[in-house]
């Protein structure tokens, strides 16, 4: 999503545990007989450190994903957008460069192939998993900003910057629904980066530290989940908002990173205490 606001990114792991269940696609804003959940059933979380792996000071994360053992990572800004894929912690065993005028933005696999968007160039571009090779371009209805992919339903859900997720068809990106993210009965605007975990949605709150967890056959936030500094002073001087959420499949663990980050973080979610983040364990590469 759009321009960053000062430096890097870090990875975290996040616990996918509280799981809801099936969603269907919808095309209104709220389902009949829907209704907002009372402040006590929105669970606030927060996150405990399991390691701390190196991360690319340079990349402007845009998208974050994992599968089969190799992170995706989408980066951004007009010259400098980039499509990576590895070993998490790593250098990328391959690294494609996108030209101007595209901004790159977020991206998600569809088995053999994967998406990535971009920003305001209303274009999407499918590649080859694998290596990366740019398949095919098409056209794309508004702007870029986060999409993921619920295998289950057959779907892909974006966002773009508002307070709606747009279900696709993974196949041509068409629409096939959308419903508005409410936080208490109120939308909740800004989502950017997503993350689909079996039936629900996390999305990064941009341009804040916070990530929330998302019934999509609702749009009600589950879970408000905030995330305690995870850098220094002198690496958060370098760095922008956190920007990436990766689940780890098989686990109930999460990377997550951020614009301009040096660090990428493995986590778990647990419960938030009076004083979030005082019992979150730091540690080195």
């Amino acid at each position: 999503m759009r321009a960053a606001l000062t430096a890097p990114v870090t990875l975290l792991a996040l616990s996918t545990t509280a799981l809801l269940p099936a969603c269907t696609t919808q095309s209104q804003s709220k389902e009949p007989g829907a209704h907002a959940p009372s402040p006590s059933n929105v669970k606030h979380l927060t996150i405990d450190i399991v390691r701390t792996l190196p991360h690319d000071p340079t990349a402007l994360t845009q998208g974050l994903e994992m599968a089969h053992g190799t992170l995706y990572e989408s980066t951004g800004l007009t010259g400098h957008s980039a499509i990576s894929a590895g070993p998490p912690g790593t250098t990328p065993t391959h690294r494609v460069k996108i030209p101007a005028p595209l901004y790159a933005e977020g991206l998600t696999i569809t088995g053999p192939t994967l998406w990535q968007l971009t920003w305001q160039n209303h274009i999407a571009i499918q590649r080859d998993a694998t290596t990366l090779t740019e398949l095919r371009r098409i056209p794309y209805d508004t702007e870029g900003w986060g999409i993921c992919h619920q295998p289950r339903h057959n779907r892909l859900v974006t966002s773009d910057g508002t307070s709606t997720l747009t279900f696709r068809n993974p196949s041509t990106l068409k629409k096939t629904g959308s419903i508005t993210v409410t936080l208490n009965g109120h939308p909740l605007p800004r989502l950017n980066e997503l993350e689909c975990v079996n039936d629900l949605v996390y999305a990064n709150i941009w341009p804040t530290h916070r990530i929330v967890r998302i019934n999509p056959k609702t749009g009600q936030v589950t879970a408000d989940i905030t995330i305690p500094p995870l850098l220094n002073p002198t690496e958060q001087h370098h760095a922008d908002v956190l920007n990436g959420i990766a689940a780890i499949p098989g686990t109930n663990q999460f990377l997550l990173t951020g614009k301009w980050w040096p660090k990428t973080f493995q986590v778990r979610l647990k419960p938030q205490t009076a004083q979030p983040g005082r019992h979150t364990k730091r540690q080195t590469p």
